[in-house]
């Protein structure tokens, strides 16, 4: 769930502080050697360093596309599983019934047995979810002090505080919780004991053939929707892109000052040589604006910070964005659309005790 105020301006600047100030010390330190201690050599031709500015830039686009399409694709993913949930329950509803049965069952006892296979898929969505959020070697960007700040302040990760077990239980039978948390994957156990309760109904006649044949059509999308979930949360973006990328703008960065220089000490040179011809003037505001053009190589140091944080907020973007279950602001809402998932479908057995959706007054991300 993404908040309403999510990225105003002050948000992105309160995330980037650090950074910021950063690159006001790196754009000083050259311009202190060049002005003050007159190590005028002491600058970067600007052509090699646009060129080299050119290529990070190219690079950076690489990245945050690759990781955007890496976002998307899980975001399709779950839309799948949203679709097909409620799929999944409609079948439930419709197909098993006493059309075929061997020995009829009351009303009641139907809906007991359609709401016994929704709460299990719901278990099977918190599985699914909970195992998204288990954190890989790869996975730091949480652990970031920018982003542990930008977390506490705007939005909650559920899977952080409150136990897989504690989600869980009210969903399954006590066999059932017992059965998966001896297993590994909890989650494909969950469709395994659905599959198996699928059939006993079908030999029990409550389920015909073709209609059984449907449902497990879908525990096999689900499945496969599972799958596609695990292989960009076990698969990281290849590291040697990642990596390289990051050596590379901070490169850039650490080279741009003193490139910057000597562009403005010129702009300087030219403001005292038009200043000269009006030397008469002795007024304070004409020796503000000698000063002023004498030193105006200073006035690179905010230019400069300027494009290092453009380039390094967009390279921190794309290194934000992509792993898309991490439980960072920019991932895929997965305990969202799981809550409103389960709302649909129980919603659409008559269930009863149905969950509110999550607070969105409050600025929570889930």
């Amino acid at each position: 769930m993404y908040t309403r105020r999510i990225f105003p301006i002050k948000v992105v600047l309160k995330w980037t502080r650090r950074s910021i100030l950063m690159f006001l010390i790196l754009a000083t330190i050259p311009v202190v050697l060049f002005d003050i201690l007159g190590m005028k050599w002491l600058h970067v031709p600007w052509l090699p360093l646009g060129v080299l500015g050119t290529a990070v830039a190219f690079l950076i686009g690489f990245k945050n596309n690759a990781s955007y399409d890496r976002l998307w694709e899980a975001r399709k993913i779950w839309g799948g599983i949203v679709n097909t949930s409620r799929s999944w329950t409609i079948m439930v509803k419709d197909f098993i019934n006493n059309d075929h049965a061997k020995e009829k069952l009351s009303d009641s006892d139907l809906h007991n047995i359609h709401k016994e296979l929704v709460h299990r898929h719901v278990a099977w969505l918190t599985a699914l979810r909970y195992q998204m959020r288990v954190n890989k070697p790869w996975e730091q960007l949480m652990t970031q002090k920018s982003n542990t700040e930008f977390k506490d302040s705007y939005f909650l990760v559920c899977e952080d505080t409150i136990p897989i077990e504690e989600a869980i239980k009210p969903y399954i039978s006590d066999n059932e919780y017992k059965e998966i948390f001896a297993k590994g994957n909890r989650a494909s156990q969950l469709l395994g004991i659905q599959s198996r309760r699928l059939k006993e109904l079908k030999q029990d006649g409550l389920v015909e053939d073709f209609r059984h044949m449907e449902m497990a059509n879908v525990l096999v999308e689900f499945y496969t929707l599972q799958g596609q979930s695990e292989r960009i949360k076990n698969f990281p973006y290849p590291r040697q892109f990642a990596t390289l990328n990051y050596m590379f703008v901070w490169i850039f960065i650490i080279l741009l000052p003193f490139g910057i220089m000597a562009g403005f000490e010129t702009i300087g040179h030219d403001i005292q040589e038009d200043l000269a011809q009006h030397a008469s003037r002795t007024s304070w505001g004409h020796l503000l604006q000698e000063f002023i053009a004498k030193h105006f190589v200073w006035f690179s140091i905010p230019f400069s910070a300027l494009v290092a944080w453009v380039f390094h907020t967009m390279e921190k973007i794309g290194e934000n964005t992509e792993n898309p279950f991490e439980g960072g602001p920019n991932d895929v809402p997965i305990t969202d659309l799981s809550r409103g998932i389960e709302i649909d479908i129980r919603q659409l057995i008559d269930d009863t005790d149905i969950p509110a959706p999550y607070d969105w007054k409050n600025d929570i991300v889930m």
